[in-house]
Order: structure tokens, then sequence, then C-alpha cells
């Protein structure tokens, strides 16, 4: 194990999510330990001529339920909102104060994959019926990928920094990257790191589709079409989300006495620069970041207990993953126990990350394996322990939560039981 000297330690104080298994981060981790599907017949758009007929949407989203005022939220994409709504729960879960939010010293950093897909599909839509005149003077500032990080920073008076990041699925887990190196290096004492996502369009559901990215045999049976995993797998399902995590530098955190769920203890990257949707075959390119990840933070493969994975349901990125596992650990991946969370919650693309590595934290806190749901026809090449079905309970002092994003982005957090 590496040991760090002088090196200062960043840790979770707060935590905020919107998701399709629930509108807040005890209601997301209660269904993810019950082991609860969101998934089912797409409503926001009619899906009557489309392949692929499901989704995991967020059901019954009000926003003034979640601390934004009605007339600002009119002014803000589905995405923007979902990740304000975190940001407001995860700001209060953290007991910041107001001056505390306002300081030179917090900040935040914000992961998109598709910004606000659904904004450019209704504009266009407008402009064809009605020519300029119908298109929103608001359209363009509501679709940009920044819109949701800045709308976070306007509500609640983030005035340290607010970056965004748009590395694909991987973004939610470069976000937390991105804010850890943040915090280690100094230039901010607390930050945000969030992603979000609201892509169930028609246009975008049909894209996927096309590419044969999303699973149209399960149609009648939304919750068995997230299998990652099994041999019957045949592409993802499209989710959406916002979802926060407050990064905090340890001894900032102890001395305002907050709590502390977990320490983010490492991060690793890397490109694979193979195919703009196929992640590279074999698993080494992505090995290399859960190796960076590992050795960031100090420990060795065999410290890990539980891998939180991509794990999307397709054929190749499960099959990828699977060895990419036996690369980075050896021997001991047939040790950990590894599940996709994304069976239960649908892929969620740039909020997938963030909600992950809240998983995997609160793993850690509650000694729970959450279940890969599902898993019923085992596929011979993915032959590690996936906790199918049900979680299990069991003690976790090292999870590791990975984003293998569309493009080749690898993005790996490892997260560790906190102790002082």
């Amino acid at each position: 194990m590496q040991i760090f000297m002088n090196r200062r330690r960043v840790v979770i104080t707060g935590m905020g999510a919107v998701t399709p298994v629930g509108k807040s981060a005890p209601e997301l981790w209660n269904a993810i330990k019950a082991g609860k599907c969101g998934i089912g017949p797409i409503t926001l758009f009619d899906a009557t001529n489309c392949p692929v007929k499901i989704a995991a949407e967020v059901k019954d989203f009000k926003p003034e339920e979640h601390g934004i005022d009605p007339k600002e939220a009119r002014r803000m994409a589905r995405f923007t909102q979902f990740l304000v709504a975190a940001a407001n729960e995860a700001v209060k879960d953290a007991s910041l104060t107001k001056e505390e939010i306002a300081a030179d010293t917090t900040g935040i950093v914000a992961g998109n994959g598709l910004a606000g897909m659904d904004v450019v599909e209704e504009t266009y839509c407008k402009y064809l019926e009605g020519g300029r005149r119908r298109v929103s003077p608001l359209a363009m500032p509501e679709l940009i990928a920044n819109e949701a990080c800045a709308n976070v920073s306007i509500a609640l008076g983030i005035t340290g920094s607010a970056w965004t990041v748009c590395t694909a699925c991987a973004s939610g887990t470069d976000a937390i990257g991105v804010a850890l190196d943040a915090v280690r290096s100094g230039r901010l004492d607390v930050c945000l790191a969030g992603g979000s996502e609201s892509a169930i369009t028609d246009y975008s559901i049909k894209s996927f589709a096309g590419m044969h990215a999303l699973t149209d045999k399960f149609n009648d049976a939304p919750e068995k079409a997230s299998r990652p995993f099994d041999k019957d797998r045949s592409g993802f399902v499209m989710g959406e989300a916002g979802a926060i995590l407050v990064l905090e530098e340890l001894e900032h955190a102890k001395a305002r006495g907050a709590k502390i769920y977990a320490e983010v203890a490492g991060y690793g990257s890397s490109a694979d620069a193979y195919h703009i949707t196929s992640p590279r075959p074999g698993g080494e390119t992505c090995a290399k970041a859960m190796i960076k990840a590992m050795k960031d933070a100090g420990i060795a493969p065999t410290d890990v207990d539980y891998y939180n994975a991509h794990g999307t349901s397709t054929h190749l990125n499960d099959l990828t993953e699977t060895q990419m596992l036996k690369i980075a650990l050896g021997e001991h991946a047939y040790k950990i126990k590894v599940s996709s969370t994304k069976s239960m919650t649908g892929h969620c693309v740039g909020a997938a990350g963030v909600i992950e590595a809240m998983i995997s934290t609160l793993a850690i806190r509650d000694s729970f394996y959450p279940a890969t749901i599902n898993l019923d026809n085992p596929d011979a090449e993915c032959d590690l322990d996936y906790v199918p079905h049900k979680g299990v309970e069991g003690n976790i002092d090292v999870a590791v939560s990975a984003s293998l994003g569309f493009g080749g982005h690898n993005g790996i957090v490892v997260i560790k039981k906190f102790k002082d």
C-alpha cells in the first residue's frame, strides 16, 4: 500500500439525487437495496412508432417540491431542473450555510452527455411549424451543456468556480475526479460534484436504437430489459436523472462538525483511442484507468471489496469490463463482488457516474452489496460474482465505481470507508 504524506484528504459530506427509482438520495438507496426497477413504458413522448418503447423515467417530478421557484423552472431544461433539485438536497444534507456556499473556496463541477436534447428537438419542431417567430429566446441558454452547472451556481450563490464536464457516459465520474483534484490542490475546500441527463426524446431514442445500442427485446416486459452480464442481454435502457455529491476537505469538514459518509481516495482515467462507440476489445486500456485510480488511492488490488460496474447490458461493454477487472485485479477479481445497478436505474448517461458513486458510498456505510437484477442466464464469458437477483450484507472497506463512455472515455473513482 502506498502512503501519501501531507496530501489533503477529501470526504463526502452531502448527497442529493433525482432518479427513476427515487427522487432523493434516501429513496434511491432504499430502492436499490430492495431491488426495485425504475424501467417502464415511455410517457415523455408518443413512442407508438418507435422501435424502443421503454425507458427509465423520473416519474411525477415537480420542481417546486425540490426548492425550485416555478417561474425559474420554466426557464430551465429538464436536465437542469434535475441538477438544481439534487444540489438543493445535497447542500441541505451537508448542513452547509449560505456563507460557506458563497465562499471563494466553494465550487461546482457537473457532467452531462447530451445536454438539452429535449429542448433542441422541441425548438426545431416549432421552427418547422412556424419559422423563427415560434422559437423561444430561451432555447439557446436552455440547451447548452453548461446550463445545469450555471443554474446551480446561480441558485445557490456559488462563486468559487463552476465547471462543466462532457465525456459522454463518463461525465459524472470525471466530474468527481475534477472536483477531487480541485479540493486536494487547495484551490477549493468544498466542491459539489454532479451529473444530470434528460434525453428520453423521440430523436434520441430512435438514434440510439438505430445504432443497436438500446434493447428492443423487452417492450412488453420493461422491468426485465436491463440485464447486465446475462447471456440474453441486448442493449441498454435509456434513463434520466440528476445527482450531486458534496466533496469537502477533511479538516474543513471536521471543523464545522459535518457528518462524513466516506472518503474519496482516488481517481483514474484513460482513453481507448479506438472507436467512437465501441470499447477497445480486451479491456487493457480501461484497466489502465483502474490501475491509476488504485495507485492514486494508495491501495493494492487485494484491498478492493466491491466494484460498481459500468455494466450497461450491451454485449461489448459487459464482456470488456469483465476482462478489464481480470487485468486490473488479477485473481482477486474472482474474490470481490461486482454489480451493475443500471439493471434498476437504466443508463442515466451523464448522471450515471455520480449515482453509482453515491450507491457505492451508501453500500460502504450500510455494509450492503447491491444486486444485479435480471441476471437469470449468466454469460459464460462473464464469470465473476455479480451478486445476482438480491443484494447481500457484508463489510465493505473499499469500493470502486467505474464509467466507460462512448468515445473511449474511461473514468474510475475509489471510495473508502472513512477512518480518521
